[in-house]
């Protein structure tokens, strides 16, 4: 029973947390598997990370003395400190950018009861001089519905808090708490670390404007229909800069090689790290090669690569062919001695001598 007196309640609260330690962890456990689950089913924000712990029993007895218990005693009023401790259970979900928070809270919002809300980042933006962390503070307990369910019947009575925070907000927050004595340094300190916050901040935007200013280039590379239009004058034309003129064709990049790849392999997603980096192999071995001409090498070597595939891969020892070696092999196929290297040695001798053995009527004799 509540009372005012801080010894009896804090005794109370240690025996609570002592024995609650158990299906605390257990509950903390479940909400990340939750948690975990409800992000999974938006692809935007799936990668974000989840973890969470159990705070320290001594950390939450001096928060209480710190935040509440001047005031109760003031006024007179009987307190459980369990019922001050928000954060006994504490989860964090680290997204990648500012705009992932507020998909993050509305997904989170469906899902539980929200009890308080608290906007870091709102409060540090009304203050046009000062930087520092920023971040949403959800206080959370499950919904009614899921209360009732029995694999969580036993943390019904549990709430808690889920910090929500970019990759740079959680960075700046663990290094922020390594900054000794910040209310006693000098000014010029201070504003370092002001300095510094700020920089954080400007990461964050940053990140999301490459975000956004990518997707723009992705959606402004020309459809397919101009790609084929450059393709059909490729075995007609020179690529190369003549005189000091531009270049008549444009040059393959990573938009262009994605937007080929997905005609050829409709449905298909594309890492774009690996797009990325297959562009460089290609650009590294023909500088010069324009969209329409891998565009050109692709189109007139994927049916045989195609056939090439379906034997492989029902072979005892065959393994599954990926785009990526899908186009490896269309590349050599049209230009061995230039795409050599993109096959493993013994990739092109049994791609060679499955050529061999399957050359066209016209050309068998």
């Amino acid at each position: 029973m509540a009372s005012q007196d801080y010894e009896t309640e804090k005794v109370a609260f240690r025996d609570f947390y002592d024995g609650s330690w158990d299906t605390m962890e257990a509950a903390r456990n479940a909400f990340i598997t939750l948690m975990r689950s409800l992000l999974a089913t938006d692809v935007a924000i799936a990668g974000a990370k989840v973890e969470g712990r159990i705070k320290d029993r001594e950390e939450c007895l001096s928060k209480f003395r710190l935040k509440y218990q001047t005031a109760l005693e003031r006024d007179k009023t009987p307190y459980a400190i369990r019922d001050h401790i928000s954060d006994l259970i504490g989860l964090r979900i680290v997204c990648f950018y500012e705009d992932d928070i507020e998909r993050v809270k509305a997904l989170i919002s469906e899902e539980f009861d929200v009890l308080g809300v608290t906007d870091k980042t709102a409060q540090m933006e009304e203050t046009a001089d000062a930087f520092g962390y920023k971040g949403l503070h959800l206080d959370l307990r499950l919904s009614e519905g899921r209360r009732t369910l029995k694999e969580y019947a036993a943390y019904a009575e549990y709430p808690f808090e889920l910090q929500i925070r970019t990759v740079v907000q959680d960075s700046w927050s663990i290094l922020d708490h390594k900054i000794k004595y910040k209310k006693s340094i000098p000014n010029s300190l201070k504003r370092r670390i002001n300095t510094l916050a700020a920089l954080f901040e400007l990461a964050d935007r940053e990140f999301r404007a490459i975000r956004d200013g990518t997707a723009e280039e992705i959606e402004r590379t020309e459809a397919y229909a101009e790609i084929e239009e450059e393709t059909a004058v490729v075995p007609a034309e020179p690529e190369a800069v003549v005189d000091s003129a531009p270049r008549k064709y444009a040059p393959l990049n990573a938009f262009s090689l994605l937007r080929i790849a997905k005609h050829f392999f409709p449905g298909q997603e594309f890492e774009p790290h690996k797009v990325d980096g297959f562009t460089q192999q290609v650009i590294d071995l023909k500088p010069d090669i324009s969209r329409g001409k891998f565009n050109y090498y692709l189109r007139e070597t994927i049916g045989e690569v195609r056939r090439y595939k379906a034997d492989f891969e029902a072979r005892p020892d065959g393994t599954p062919f990926n785009p990526f070696t899908v186009m490896r092999h269309c590349l050599y196929a049209a230009d061995p001695a230039l795409f050599s290297s993109l096959l493993t040695d013994r990739a092109r001798e049994s791609f060679d001598a499955w050529r061999a053995d399957n050359k066209p009527a016209t050309q068998a004799g």
